[in-house]
């Protein structure tokens, strides 16, 4: 069996920066602690992030008193929104009632699930039997969770949205799912629009 723990990031501050370089509030900076104290007690082989400044910060505390080396993957990226703030409840309905669906120059559910499936199933092949922490994103992760639970949508979406951070742990037999279990979250508002 092969171990990942994703963890999504703690709460950004989306005043700073653009979307790749958003780092997190002071808030979020003492909360990723919380998040990693539910780890410390497994032993990991290997570290990957997206590499967005939020996911690495989230994580870094981690990898560094494992003595981990951390792999970027820019396939674990967060949806790309083109810039733009569109991030309404009727956007977010609209995107998860059709996966295809995106605004100009943004990307869609499906999109974004491709390629952090491809990069999943790159981690599972590759790193077969280990235990992997892997930094993500509320988007990203959701759609690898409706990747193989289709009945994950637009509800469960806004469930998670608000957990910021957010560890799920998932076990997998070769690229097939096996188990998956919430094992933390704290409660963050969401700072995007609503």
């Amino acid at each position: 069996m092969t171990h990942i723990y994703f963890v999504r990031h703690a709460q950004p501050d989306y005043r700073s920066g653009v979307n790749r370089t958003f780092p997190l509030s002071d808030e979020g900076m003492e909360d990723r602690h919380k998040a990693l104290a539910v780890l410390k007690n497994v032993s990991f082989d290997r570290a990957v992030s997206s590499p967005y400044r939020r996911s690495i910060d989230t994580i870094m505390p981690l990898v560094e008193s494992m003595g981990l080396e951390l792999t970027l993957d820019e396939r674990l990226r967060e949806r790309d929104n083109a810039g733009g703030s569109s991030n309404s409840r009727e956007m977010f309905r609209k995107r998860w009632a059709d996966h295809d669906f995106c605004e100009e120059g943004g990307e869609s559910i499906r999109s974004t699930q491709e390629r952090n499936v491809a990069a999943l199933n790159d981690i599972l092949t590759n790193y077969a039997g280990e235990t992997i922490l892997v930094g993500t994103h509320g988007t990203a992760l959701s759609t690898i969770i409706n990747y193989y639970r289709p009945e994950f949508g637009f509800e469960q979406f806004l469930r998670i949205i608000d957990f910021m951070p957010y560890v799920l742990h998932c076990t997998f037999d070769g690229v097939q799912l096996a188990g998956m279990e919430e094992l933390f979250y704290l409660h963050k508002e969401y700072h995007g629009v609503k």
